[in-house]
């Protein structure tokens, strides 16, 4: 059997085991009990990701090829990081100079603290790296990022701010628009919806009001988007089932 043809059959067996995904969420619930989430860093900054997610995204981006990746909601600046050494990849595949290129990363928090920021723009890749300090839903902000976006061909966008439904559901309209045909906007912490009601008592999210329920109500009025089945399918685990978002045209 050819590989990629032994590849679709392991997908598609995967697919029919309900059991593995009740499995997978378990042991979501419990990494995150313990904090497994936050052991790794991306080029000597924390971040705060599944390694699965993180193996996803890289084919994701060396599929789609953007030339700007915005990410709303910064934290300790790896995931920054991360994108940014992918563009630097992308660019040497295009036999451009890396810092020089016009490839991008903008990172939007409301508080980027002042230890994250510094270490961030003092990062060897801190060229390809805006910061924009500010609420994601904010009209300003909003207005600023689209006026950024207008110069770039490829556009990927990854939410992963305030979980609330409300909050990504606002980020949605607000970015998803900005994404390129073929490109992905990519919904995080959507298995928030399938853990434990009360979970996550400390924080004004949880089960009924999260990211997956925003991208479940936002997506059935969006027609050129649609959820990419064949990620979820192949993760199992993840941080985002049902939240990797495909802009068909």
């Amino acid at each position: 059997m050819a590989f990629d043809e032994r590849f679709e059959a392991l997908q598609s067996a995967a697919s029919r085991k309900d059991e593995m995904r009740l499995i997978s969420n378990e042991w979501v619930k419990k990494a995150g009990d313990i904090g497994q989430q936050y052991l790794w860093d991306w080029m000597g900054l924390p971040i705060i990701q599944l390694s699965t997610d993180i193996v996803q995204l890289q084919e994701i981006i060396f599929r789609v090829k953007p030339d700007l990746i915005i990410e709303t909601g910064v934290a300790r600046g790896g995931s920054l990081a991360f994108y940014a050494s992918m563009l630097c990849l992308l660019d040497i595949a295009d036999n451009a100079e890396p810092l020089r290129s016009t490839r991008r990363v903008l990172g939007i928090d409301i508080d980027i603290r002042e230890p994250n920021a510094a270490a961030i723009k003092q990062h060897p890749l801190h060229p390809k790296i805006e910061l924009l300090t500010g609420s994601s839903i904010d009209k300003t902000v909003i207005e600023t990022v689209h006026q950024r976006a207008e110069s770039f061909q490829s556009v990927l966008v990854s939410l992963d701010s305030n979980h609330s439904h409300n909050h990504v559901f606002a980020e949605l309209n607000a970015y998803a628009p900005l994404v390129s045909p073929g490109s992905y906007c990519i919904v995080f912490d959507t298995v928030i919806e399938d853990l434990p009601a009360g979970h996550f008592d400390d924080r004004p999210w949880g089960v009924g009001n999260n990211p997956k329920t925003a991208v479940n109500e936002w997506i059935k009025s969006h027609p050129d988007f649609e959820i990419d089945d064949s990620i979820d399918e192949k993760l199992m685990i993840s941080v985002a089932p049902g939240g990797y978002l495909k802009r068909k045209r």
